[in-house]
């Protein structure tokens, strides 16, 4: 699953040259040209960083920041052309993880972007950590507290999609969407039966995924 991100950012032509660049190294990209349809995008679907531009008109970044701040823990990089220290404590202040002053190197946004997202997943090795569950997705070997677990082909692709979005509420559209696929025909009963599977395979760590009544489900770290 190809990674997504939100670029706000109220330049049309900076907008389009990031989304074609960070399209043709495999990441999605939706914009938003101020920071009020920034919100409106970022409540409308999941994202696994977040570019903001500091100055907009109306909302600027840092508004966009503290009402991300509220509801979530997703990687948030500042795009900005204003230099100096008072700045960048701002934004730190504010919850955002990286700062990156214009003109930058598209090179170097893109790998501070993907190393903000493997953070924000786990390790950078290619292992995701989620209280006393380990996946190691170069193995494909699952551990809870340090014994290996076994999992089926479907439990596995499920865990692994609650592991790179762990904290944020999954729907059972979602996660058939994700884990099945668009051309499933079968019955959101299904996610509720996995669900059950592979809380009893992942024994004293299954009440780590928790059920959010009518929402669907989150992992969490206990």
């Amino acid at each position: 699953m190809a990674d997504r991100i939100l670029i706000v950012e109220d330049e049309p032509r900076m907008r389009d040259i990031l989304r074609d660049y960070f399209h043709a190294h495999g990441v999605e990209a939706d914009l938003a040209a101020d920071g009020a349809a920034g919100l409106d995008r970022f409540r409308e679907r999941d994202y696994d960083a977040v570019l903001l531009d500091v100055m907009m008109p109306g909302l600027d970044g840092y508004g966009v920041c503290r009402a991300i701040r509220r509801k979530s823990r997703v990687p948030i990089l500042f795009l900005t052309a204003l230099g100096g220290e008072t700045h960048a404590l701002e934004g730190y202040g504010l919850g955002a993880d990286d700062y990156v002053t214009k003109p930058f190197s598209l090179a170097v946004l893109l790998a501070r972007t993907t190393a903000l997202i493997r953070r924000s997943r786990g390790t950078s090795d290619g292992t995701l950590i989620c209280g006393e569950i380990r996946l190691d997705t170069g193995r494909m070997v699952c551990t809870v507290c340090n014994t290996a677990v076994k999992l089926s082909p479907r439990e596995y692709d499920l865990l692994l999609c609650l592991l790179r979005n762990r904290g944020r509420v999954l729907s059972r559209e979602q996660l058939l969407t994700r884990v099945w696929g668009w051309d499933f025909e079968g019955e959101l009963r299904a996610v509720d039966v996995q669900i059950k599977n592979l809380r009893a395979a992942l024994g004293p760590a299954g009440g780590q995924i928790k059920t959010v009544v009518k929402a669907g489900y989150k992992l969490e770290e206990a």
